[in-house]
């Protein structure tokens, strides 16, 4: 009978222990956890402030095509004006 009590309370220690070591287990990963969110927080800002400055810099991309299509266009009319203006002169030349 003691044999079977003996049997028994080691059985009880032992799953005394391994329950203080699956609190201490699931402490440690609460613990881990909270970390781990604060830190996907902090990515998921960071993903925010990326993908705004990508935003910005497509809008920026867009101005500058914008621009270079103007400043085109402004240099074919420089082109037609300096053309034109060379006939002038050429036939005012003419005139002498």
């Amino acid at each position: 009978m003691q044999d079977s009590f003996d049997i028994l309370e080691e059985k009880v220690k032992k799953a005394a222990d391994l329950v203080k070591k699956l609190r201490r287990d699931n402490k440690t990963l609460d613990e881990q956890l909270k970390e781990n969110k604060a830190k996907l927080a902090e990515a998921e800002k960071k993903l925010a402030a990326l993908e705004a400055q990508m935003g910005d810099a497509a809008g920026h991309a867009a101005k500058i095509d914008s621009l270079t299509a103007e400043l085109e266009t402004l240099r074919n009319e420089q082109d037609q004006v300096r053309t034109r203006v060379a006939k002038i002169v050429t036939l005012l030349e003419s005139l002498d």
